[in-house]
């Protein structure tokens, strides 16, 4: 077996299908329904080391978002809320992890293989794991170089754009990847009516005029809960949020600040847009003021409703 890769060095066990299991040892079929037609729905999750402990960030909205992801597509989770909630802060202990990401996955595992899943049972599994920015540190503080993609956000009239499935980042790893392959850190996606989306995993904020917008549900974006975070604190400082905007490409390019939300993004700035110098070029006092708010909050754990303590 090939060694694995450095985000997972260390990790020893994988919950899988209710038993803890080696990290070796999760392994599903090749012919696993999901593997061939993308029938998953899963989450992306932090859990943040506070001042009071190890916490898991907005648990209970992650966790219902997963069950709303798979009633879309009719998967029956066979496991409550409580019994994941009861495996994944056991599993954060037996990794002795302080922080961590949390990865549940529901898919069709391995069962008929045609288009319509059939009698294929549902798996289900969590993993933990430690990782940092997700864009890379520097990114934090000096923001990412980003380029809007030839790929288009898909319409909620062709796949559900308020489940976060597997199939559908299909979508996310084409525009990730071309950007990449021309210098830039992210993407940015337009929708069909070629407006401004989101990113392939993050939400994306635009100020103006010291008001602070952000593309509306209607515009194919996910509901992120990280963009509701940040609205939240945008607001409890006094800006003025717009969380149903429109926004064209061309506003990108004019916008004083930009910056992206997300579980793995956290609050990231935006720096230009297609090589277009976004405000200063650097990260604008709006995004640093909602950032600072974002890693106050996560490192202090004040609004203990939004944090569940291991």
């Amino acid at each position: 077996m090939s060694s694995r890769p450095e985000m997972f060095e260390g990790v020893d066990e994988i919950w899988l299908d209710g038993e803890f299991v080696d990290f070796e040892d999760a392994r599903i079929h090749v012919l696993t329904h999901a593997l061939h037609y993308g029938t998953g729905v899963f989450e992306g999750v932090r859990c943040y080391g506070t001042e009071e402990g190890p916490a898991i960030f907005r648990w209970e909205e992650h966790l219902d978002r997963f069950y709303d992801s798979a009633k879309v597509y009719d998967i029956e989770i066979p496991f409550s809320k409580a019994e994941l909630t009861e495996a994944t802060e056991e599993l954060i202990r037996r990794e002795e992890l302080h922080s961590c990401y949390i990865r549940p996955i529901a898919f069709y595992g391995y069962g008929p293989l045609g288009l319509s899943p059939g009698e294929s049972p549902v798996q289900v599994a969590l993993a933990v794991w430690p990782w940092g920015a997700y864009l890379g540190d520097e990114a934090l503080e000096e923001g990412v170089d980003v380029a809007v993609s030839s790929w288009r956000k898909y319409a909620s009239s062709q796949i559900p754009t308020n489940a976060k499935t597997t199939g559908t980042y299909v979508n996310s790893v084409l525009a990730s990847q071309e950007a990449k392959a021309n210098g830039y850190a992210e993407a940015i996606v337009l929708n069909k009516a070629g407006n401004v989306a989101e990113g392939p995993g993050e939400n994306i904020f635009l100020v103006r005029d010291g008001e602070i917008h952000t593309t509306g549900l209607a515009e194919s974006i996910l509901d992120g809960i990280t963009r509701r975070t940040a609205i939240e604190l945008a607001e409890d400082m006094g800006y003025v949020v717009h969380d149903d905007a429109t926004i064209s490409r061309g506003e990108l390019y004019t916008a004083d600040e930009l910056f992206f939300t997300g579980t793995a993004a956290e609050v990231t700035p935006i720096r230009s847009v297609d090589d277009n110098e976004i405000g200063t070029g650097t990260k604008g006092p709006v995004t640093d003021a909602v950032q600072t708010a974002f890693f106050d909050l996560v490192e202090s754990g004040d609004r203990e409703e939004w944090f569940r303590y291991l």
